[in-house]
């Protein structure tokens, strides 16, 4: 790999490496960040998971170097391959054996079936009955053969998935028992047992990272904490002093962990407090998650809040992009009233309460702003049929994703923006993306009562809280709300308000932490303006490969 070029033409304050565990497009905090940092003056190179065929993509936000690398699956789950002789003796050992030894007697059944064919055409064309039974009796042992080894394959194979499905039971006593005594004799190194697939984003980052040397580490969320963790050592180990940022994007204990997996949140959890003690600043998206990071490891200082707000201006680029009519896209007029969701769309995310609650509202329609450029997820097809079931299908608009600086002026024309979130750890704990998004939108809010989200709600009166999947509830705060809109939307007319839930307010704050671990660097002089005419596709240009 040849060494990055500088990603501006001018100087810089220092070089961020940004570390990233998706392919950036689509996650907006990252991507707001990469753009701010860089036009503060740092040389900004944001590096990411590459989904595609090719092996690197790079490409830019704004002044910011986007680098994509591939993550290969180097060190696999024991569970992936292990072999359980007590529980499941005769289980094929984890892999493709199975399946293959299945297809090699499929093929043998194939070529039977071809010899028997041959049989019945000779009987056919002329050949005797004698001939023909001796044939059929010489397949008749291989055919009894084939099917006996198949009925054998076939449980054996049986036996495999069982052994795993058991293997990842959660009430699994043996399980339980490994999962203590690897807590008990490993401590926070546990994760090693646990959880080895991290070492994956460990092996694949490393290198990138190193021959990078940046000056300060931003590490996004918690995998690329133990890979910022670990490139700043072995910087500091050789010489150079490189400090880390950690970007906290959410309580790693509160999050919902895979039901099917024992193993997994425990391993999160241990890899996380190993390495937090070296982050030489914390930054998160609340000030109730800041208050908890800092009592569960120990933070000599309070993080700095770095709210996920969206911009309060925008580049010539993004301004040039038109901004599509939402309602042209439900087929609606202005007078029906619209309720708008944006973001992904899960269980935990309570949007099924907005379908039913259509059965009560006759005239009101949903937009669901939820699609992915890579197409629908199975429970938006549940929602779909969900909607068919319940007689309101023409009522419900699943559209797709615009860019995340367009959210607020896309969904403005709407009439209440919906935020029905179940009551998780994690959703109690910050004013999420979509929160700000409305609010900038001077959209009337109808929320669910998780604790920081409500409070807030609350404390501006922009909109109203019902209790968490309760339908009447929800549908009396959606009537209050289209019942008197103006009462809510005055809420942002007070001094104050919108501009601090700036995403410019953030990038203050962001880059004081910078400015504090790298001192003596002053920003810059803001670049030149460019001339010429505006190309959107400028501002987000795509990947080259």
């Amino acid at each position: 790999m040849e060494p990055v070029p500088s990603t501006v033409a001018r100087p810089t304050r220092g070089r961020v490496v940004m570390l990233v565990d998706n392919g950036v497009d689509g996650d907006s905090r990252v991507q707001k960040a990469a753009r701010s940092a860089a036009e503060a003056g740092w040389e900004v190179i944001l590096v990411g998971i590459l989904k595609g065929p090719a092996t690197e993509e790079t490409w830019r936000i704004g002044d910011a170097e986007v680098r994509l690398i591939r993550v290969p699956r180097r060190i696999p789950h024991p569970v992936t391959y292990r072999r359980a002789l007590l529980r499941r003796p005769l289980a094929y050992r984890p892999g493709p054996d199975g399946k293959r030894r299945m297809n090699k007697l499929r093929a043998w059944r194939d070529d039977l079936n071809f010899r028997l064919s041959e049989i019945k055409v000779a009987r056919e064309a002329g050949g005797s009955r004698g001939a023909e039974l001796a044939g059929k009796a010489r397949l008749a042992a291989p055919y009894f053969v084939n099917r006996a080894l198949f009925q054998w394959v076939k449980f054996r194979s049986q036996e495999l998935s069982r052994l795993q499905d058991r293997q990842q039971d959660p009430d699994s006593t043996l399980d339980r028992l490994a999962l203590k005594f690897w807590q008990t004799t490993k401590g926070d190194r546990a994760w090693r047992k646990l959880d080895p697939e991290l070492w994956d984003f460990e092996l694949a980052f490393a290198p990138v990272v190193d021959e990078l040397e940046p000056d300060l580490i931003h590490a996004h969320d918690f995998r690329m904490l133990g890979v910022g963790a670990r490139a700043a050592l072995r910087a500091r180990a050789g010489g150079r002093d490189v400090k880390l940022v950690w970007d906290a994007h959410e309580f790693v204990p509160g999050i919902i962990g895979r039901p099917k997996n024992l193993r997994w949140l425990p391993a999160q959890i241990a890899y996380v407090r190993e390495h937090a003690p070296y982050a030489d600043a914390v930054m998160t998206v609340s000030s109730t998650l800041a208050d908890l990071l800092r009592e569960t490891h120990g933070l000599a200082e309070q993080p700095a809040v770095v709210l996920n707000a969206p911009p309060g201006t925008l580049t010539a680029e993004q301004r040039a992009l038109p901004v599509p009519d939402i309602r042209a896209l439900c087929g609606i007029g202005p007078t029906t009233p619209l309720l708008v969701y944006c973001g992904g769309i899960n269980p935990s995310r309570g949007v099924d309460i907005m379908i039913r609650g259509l059965t009560r509202m006759p005239d009101a329609h949903v937009a669901l702003v939820s699609v992915h450029p890579n197409g629908k997820v199975p429970i938006m097809e549940e929602l779909e049929e969900l909607a068919a079931e319940l007689g309101v299908a023409d009522r419900v608009h699943l559209l797709p994703y615009v860019p995340h600086w367009q959210v607020s002026s896309f969904v403005s024309p709407a009439d209440v923006g919906v935020i029905p979130i179940h009551h998780k750890p994690n959703h109690e704990l910050a004013l999420i993306t979509k929160f700000f998004e409305y609010a900038h939108g001077r959209l009337p809010m109808v929320v669910s009562d998780v604790k920081t989200m409500a409070e807030a709600t609350r404390a501006t009166g922009q909109g109203e809280v019902f209790t968490a999947e309760d339908l009447d509830d929800y549908l009396r705060a959606v009537r209050a709300v289209l019942a008197d809109p103006q009462r809510y939307r005055a809420a942002y007319d007070q001094p104050g308000v919108l501009d601090r839930w700036t995403w410019e307010a953030q990038a203050r704050v962001m880059d004081e932490v910078y400015s504090r671990l790298l001192p003596g660097r002053p920003p810059l002089p803001p670049a030149e303006p460019a001339t010429g005419p505006v190309d959107p596709a400028d501002d987000l240009v795509a990947p080259r490969r």
